[in-house]
């Protein structure tokens, strides 16, 4: 009976804390109090192998081995489901040495319903130093051990819960704040790592048969730069993408893509899912085998559920102001688009002391051509003409339509000779060009200002290839010229060059 009260007492001094460290230290105080060990240790199960957790007695450093399934006494016995006794450690070919006093190990499986949770080692200086009846109350008193660890586990799992519930809702409120997307996107990885606690949080995004990445952030490294593409067709990410499912890789380490996630050992992919659409993948990447918890994909769900919906309203947002940048007919930028990116063109040329410049180009008169052939057939041609000037600059240079049938080139990083040579291709490219129904030539003037020669503010630059646009209509049309001298901010800004009465 007195045995059986210290198994009480053992049993609710395990049970009377929910903090797995707390429990931990309990049971190795009842094993040495109670049942006299001098060594005793805790090995809990993780990612397949027994790790020591807590111990007393064992030699320095032997705390660090991990054991498998299967391997040592308190491997079979974790694999056998049962408690396994060596009655002699130099016997027992299986023994594992912890610790160089020991001579005899008694290892007990601590379970919970039918799983493995850990092993409780039990040694003593002594050979065959558990009886029957010692084995016994250590099983029961495992079983209890087990429950205290399985409670621990559940309310470490509550504010675990409680703490994701919580980083959910910041996230939440974080999503509102930007409705940039390159900005947006960058916070998400941000938060997420920050939050779960993953070593890299990347975000890609589907461009036809790809994906590409868009944003990433951690302390593991990427094979592949922002902006460049992954394949989607048989690949992780690609299934998740596809399928709308989360989808969890507990060892990657041999995997074929590891030019793409160098270093990286498990790793979890999931959608990012708009009203049924799948937008993009979030690869959550670890270091670590196994290091993604099934548990943990519901909050994580959630988590993409908030972005992709900040998301696509940041598409939204961006396609609408695009839409504000765009002209209605000819669906190239518009005056608007112009003068916001001129000025900023001008403070980052100036800024690294480099050159820009800007063409202002006019359809010779418009007027008698829509008087003559209908706006209809006006209406194409100006479609033609913002086509032209678009296909014939470079990428990077901005063409827009600046009003009614005048247009404007911002060209970066060219000089006024080389401004002058573009604006003179473009005048010849519209000459040459077979407007349908229209029976004559068109054709368009064109005057071009550079900066800093020409003018180093947004008004004296438009105002000086206003001019020298008077210029070239002055000068018989069909023709470039350039600005000649600066011009100064006080002279009345530009106004739509009037069109001069037909040559005789």
């Amino acid at each position: 009976m007195q045995k059986i009260a210290i198994l009480y007492d053992a049993s609710q001094a395990v049970l009377s804390t929910f903090d797995l460290d707390e429990v931990l230290q309990q049971i190795l105080v009842i094993a040495h109090d109670y049942f006299h060990l001098q060594n005793a240790a805790i090995l809990l199960l993780d990612e397949g192998e027994l790790h020591v957790r807590r111990q007393i007695g064992w030699d320095e450093g032997q705390d660090k081995i991990r054991l498998a399934v299967g391997k040592g006494i308190t491997g079979v016995a974790a694999l056998q489901k049962r408690p396994i006794y060596a009655p002699d450690v130099s016997k027992d070919p299986r023994y594992v040495l912890s610790a160089q006093n020991t001579r005899s190990e008694l290892a007990i499986p601590l379970m919970v319903r039918d799983q493995v949770v850990g092993v409780l080692d039990c040694q003593s200086e002594n050979v065959n130093h558990f009886d029957a009846e010692t084995v016994d109350l250590l099983a029961l008193f495992s079983t209890q051990a087990s429950i205290a660890l399985e409670n621990a586990r559940l309310y470490s799992l509550e504010r675990r819960r409680a703490s994701q519930l919580e980083a959910i809702n910041v996230i939440a409120k974080q999503m509102t704040v930007s409705l940039d997307q390159p900005q947006l996107l960058s916070k998400v990885c941000w938060l997420i790592q920050e939050t779960f606690q993953v070593p890299q949080v990347s975000a890609l995004f589907r461009d036809e048969e790809e994906l590409i990445l868009k944003a990433s952030h951690g302390t593991l490294a990427l094979g592949v730069q922002a902006g460049e593409s992954l394949p989607m067709r048989n690949t992780p990410w690609g299934r998740a993408f596809e399928t709308g499912k989360y989808l969890i890789e507990d060892d990657i380490t041999q995997g074929q893509d590891g030019r793409f996630f160098p270093g990286s050992a498990s790793r979890m992919s999931i959608p990012l899912v708009f009203y049924g659409q799948a937008l993009g993948v979030l690869v959550l990447t670890s270091n670590r085998k196994c290091a993604f918890n099934p548990n943990d994909a519901q909050p994580l769900e959630s988590v993409a559920d908030i972005c992709a919906a900040a998301i696509q309203n940041a598409i939204y947002v961006e396609r609408m102001r695009k839409l504000a940048y765009l002209d209605g007919l000819t669906g190239i930028f518009n005056r608007r688009y112009f003068e916001d990116r001129v000025g900023e063109e001008i403070e980052r040329v100036r800024r690294f002391g480099s050159c820009m410049g800007v063409i202002m180009l006019d359809i010779d008169q418009f007027k008698r051509l829509n008087d003559q052939f209908g706006h209809l057939l006006g209406d194409e041609v100006l479609r033609q003409v913002a086509s032209i000037l678009h296909q014939q600059v470079r990428k990077f240079d901005i063409v827009c339509r600046y009003g009614g049938e005048e247009f404007v080139v911002l060209l970066s990083q060219t000089n006024p000779q080389h401004l002058l040579q573009v604006a003179e291709k473009l005048v010849r490219m519209v000459e040459n060009w077979q407007f349908p129904g229209v029976p004559r030539p068109v054709t368009i003037s064109a005057g071009a200002a550079n900066y800093p020669e020409h003018g180093s503010t947004r008004d004296e630059l438009v105002e000086a290839a206003d001019r020298a646009l008077y210029t070239a209509k002055k000068s018989g049309r069909n023709r470039a010229c350039l600005a000649t001298g600066p011009v100064h901010a006080e002279h009345t800004p530009h106004q739509k060059v009037p069109e001069l009465a037909p040559e005789s």
